[in-house]
């Protein structure tokens, strides 16, 4: 049975030598004493920053989903509305509801109906409909 070195830390069995200059930390016992940094502090302050711009980004999508939804809501409402003209891209429709049609697209503007008016919109390039008026 081969004897074992005394100084486990700094003999490479493999290699069959001392390595302790080599190494990247002080082996001595007079050697300065290794202390973990505490990083604390660095880690609460970059965790706040981090979740920070995490919900940052989510607030912007949740805001993008809301926009999303609106737009599929306003064109599934004119789309399913009655109309019997094919709309032209960039023109300005009125959307209106009756007792009698239920909702209908018209060219006829607020001021020159009396009808119960839900909105303005108009027809994009990708034929969504945008909504024209901000409120009703």
């Amino acid at each position: 049975m081969p004897k074992k070195k005394p100084d486990q830390v700094v003999f490479n069995e493999k290699e069959n030598k001392y390595n302790a200059s080599l190494l990247p930390y002080a082996t001595n016992t007079g050697a300065p004493k290794i202390e973990a940094t505490d990083v604390t502090a660095w880690k609460n302050s970059n965790i706040s920053k981090v979740n920070h711009q995490i919900k940052t980004k989510f607030e912007a999508l949740k805001k993008e989903y809301e926009n999303l939804m609106e737009q599929y809501e306003y064109n599934n409402l004119v789309y399913q509305a009655n109309y019997s003209f094919e709309p032209i891209v960039g023109q300005v429709y009125f959307l209106y509801e009756s007792s009698k049609k239920g909702l209908f697209l018209s060219l006829i503007s607020p001021e020159e109906c009396n009808f119960d008016y839900r909105g303005s919109f108009q027809l994009n390039e990708d034929k969504m409909w945008i909504r024209a008026d901000k409120e009703g």
